[in-house]
């Protein structure tokens, strides 16, 4: 079975250490980077499952970084954590509007955050196993699974990974009324613990894309 990739990208090398150490006890694959532009470079070249990125560092921030991550062909389909000191609800929401799967704040116990990070990847797996093909909603509009876009008409948009997965689980029964915990064990996982933030936000996102 092929290991998980990760990359791991912080400016503070004992950080990068410590991490890196007990993910490749877990068994994982760990690439290192100190700033978002080298963390690009090297996603490009490594392909990893997913990216865990710090807020604040040098050269290029990770919100600029996770934002150019999710254009690139090479990347845009990884799984992007933030894993930050800043806990202020407006870094949050900047986190998760530039595309990442989920906001983790420090200090965070290591169990925890390994627990979060694998079941993060298991869900992904999960529903990656499940047959890929185009449901057609009506109205004109389709969702491609396979390519993780949704074509109006003419005209096609590219979502990510998050948004696109929500747009498809409210889709796929448009007479049901999702509760929040429908939404979070379906598009998160049911040992997945986010905010209802983190909803609100991708909610928030997709109706700014609808108009």
């Amino acid at each position: 079975m092929k290991s998980t990739r990760i990359l791991l990208v912080d400016d503070e090398p004992e950080v990068l250490d410590f991490l890196s150490y007990n993910l490749k006890k877990e068994g994982s694959e760990v690439f290192t980077a100190t700033d978002g532009r080298s963390a690009i470079e090297l996603a490009k070249q490594v392909l990893p499952d997913l990216i865990i990125l710090d807020v604040m560092m040098p050269i290029m921030d990770g919100i600029a970084a996770c934002k150019e991550l999710r254009i690139l062909p090479e990347t845009r389909n990884a799984l992007i954590v933030f894993l930050s000191a800043r806990t202020e609800d407006y870094s949050l929401i900047a986190g998760l509007e530039a595309g990442a799967d989920d906001y983790i704040c420090k200090p965070l116990k290591l169990r925890i955050l390994i627990s979060r990070i694998y079941a993060l990847l298991r869900s992904r797996v999960s529903r990656e196993s499940i047959d890929l093909n185009i449901m057609d909603v009506g109205g004109g509009i389709k969702i491609n699974k396979d390519s993780y876009s949704i074509s109006v008409g003419k005209e096609e948009h590219t979502l990510p990974k998050k948004e696109f997965e929500l747009i498809s689980l409210l889709a796929s029964r448009p007479d049901k009324v999702f509760t929040r915990e429908d939404i979070l064990n379906e598009v998160w996982g049911e040992n997945i613990v986010i905010g209802d933030r983190t909803i609100d936000v991708h909610i928030r996102k997709l109706r700014q894309k609808s108009r």
